[in-house]
């Protein structure tokens, strides 16, 4: 798959730090933003091509109401385009809250005295597995301090240790991580434990806000952290996942970073980010900080849907630190994966914590629907539910998945794949009125398969669910 040069600066080298402030911040302040420009943006990431920086700041610059509005609808239209109408489900999963690092932002900081530092052994991971499985899970992604007790070996371990649990029909396939920076050795070993994508998220990429909020600990050294998924990629880890934490400064320059952080790894590996994700801090009142560079619910959508043009084939996460009625809304704006039913505090699936002092998570969250009700709404919006792992299992990752992805050939694959794990779930685990919705649903659904090979096989597939057979895609 080859990519228009003009996306990518000199600076693109492997293992080599690429953000420039001055030169993000002169495509914000020196871009125009008019009606053309924006229309004939749109209707370039429409055609599924990637955007300069350049066009990203006019479309960042948009402020009028008319036009921000075009830009979510154009969002809208691409995601439609290239991944249809469904929504990948997950849910999160603590393993340990010990953390060497000093960021002011964070509950499991090395500073916070009231937190309890715990981490989880083998059979409470079997137990939170297993509750994970008895609601209809099968994608996790494992969540770990950044701490020396975490070692590579360590989580290759937790990942087959969760992998190897079945409760019923119930099972994981798909293990993705967020964890601490690696050397290239380390990435390998975890990569060789069959883990999906590997998530290292810089933050901010603005350098002098970054010191203000790493004090000490690894984590301060921004450059490590920036090269960090350059050290994946050269470790053969090739499915990798980006994030800012919007809040902590200007929303206008995260999202350019984002965009340079997906160049960069273009330019250098010939892959982008698999996802990219945009936590949002909301509560100020247990942060050692203000709340100067908040970012309201209206710029949120619109740095979504920014995003989901600037970057038409990565997938893009929406998690449960958002309200439940702003995820329904965001949704629409090309968010193609959310997590249902999450819980943060260790042990809190199971429930096998007594201690109520470990209650206290990495941060809040604020929707605390159950992974049902999050399937039932998602029937309500006429999205489509899916649980599908088939791109990681088929090889459909790194480059083999933008060829797949940018030209939106992935759509055959995650509609069918979708309906499939739909009904699985509605054999497995939906109550009553769940499952009518869903199975309206997922006849609405087949009528989309253009191909009719396909839907005769997926109709075939879904009969065989029926009789009891699982794991089927395509």
């Amino acid at each position: 798959m080859k990519f228009t040069p003009e996306i990518y600066s000199i600076a693109d080298k492997a293992m080599t730090p690429f953000i420039d402030s001055n030169e993000i911040w002169d495509y914000i302040y020196k871009t125009t933003s008019t009606k053309e420009k924006v229309k004939a943006i749109i209707s370039k990431s429409l055609s599924k091509q990637r955007l300069t920086l350049e066009e990203v700041a006019v479309l960042i610059n948009a402020d009028e109401p008319e036009l921000i509005e075009e830009i979510k609808e154009g969002a809208k239209t691409l995601k439609k385009n290239i991944y249809g109408n469904r929504i990948v489900l997950f849910a999160p999963l603590y393993v340990g809250s010990k953390c060497a690092n000093n960021c002011t932002y964070c509950g499991f900081r090395s500073t916070n005295k009231d937190a309890v530092r715990k981490t989880l052994n083998d059979q409470e991971i079997v137990a939170e597995v297993e509750a994970l499985e008895e609601n209809g899970q099968k994608r996790l992604i494992l969540v770990y301090g950044e701490h020396a007790h975490y070692t590579p070996e360590y989580i290759a371990h937790t990942v087959k240790v969760a992998y190897s649990v079945r409760i019923g029909n119930g099972e994981i396939r798909r293990i993705n991580i967020n964890a601490a920076p690696m050397d290239v050795d380390g990435f390998r070993i975890v990569k060789e434990s069959g883990i999906g994508t590997f998530q290292v998220f810089q933050e901010t990429y603005h350098r002098e806000a970054y010191k203000t909020y790493h004090l000490s600990g690894k984590k301060s050294d921004y450059d490590y952290r920036l090269t960090s998924l350059d050290r994946a990629q050269e470790a053969g880890l090739d499915d990798v996942g980006i994030g800012a934490l919007f809040g902590l400064y200007d929303w206008r320059f995260e999202v350019m970073g984002l965009v340079r952080h997906a160049n960069h790894l273009e330019a250098c590996y010939n892959v982008g980010p698999h996802t990219i994700s945009f936590p949002r801090i909301k509560d100020a009142s247990s942060l050692e900080f203000g709340d100067k560079y908040f970012v309201s619910d209206e710029d949120f959508a619109k740095l979504i849907a920014i995003l989901r043009l600037a970057v038409p084939y990565t997938g893009m996460i929406l998690t449960a630190r958002e309200p439940q009625k702003l995820r329904n809304e965001i949704i629409q704006y090309g968010v193609s994966q959310i997590d249902g039913g999450t819980k943060i505090e260790l042990g809190s699936y199971s429930k096998l914590e007594e201690n109520t002092d470990l209650n206290k998570g990495q941060f809040k969250i604020n929707d605390d629907r159950s992974l049902n009700e999050v399937v039932d709404e998602l029937l309500d919006q006429d999205m489509m539910p899916s649980f599908c792992t088939s791109c990681y299992r088929r090889g459909r990752t790194g480059e083999h998945f933008m060829e797949f992805s940018v030209p939106g050939f992935i759509k055959r694959f995650c509609t069918p794949n979708a309906i499939l794990t739909m009904a699985e779930y509605i054999q497995d685990y939906a109550p009553e009125q769940t499952a009518i919705k869903g199975w309206k649903a997922i006849a609405k659904n087949i009528e989309t398969i253009e191909d009719e090979k396909i839907k005769k096989s997926v109709l075939e597939k879904i009969d065989r669910i029926k009789d009891g057979e699982r794991d089927l895609y395509y």
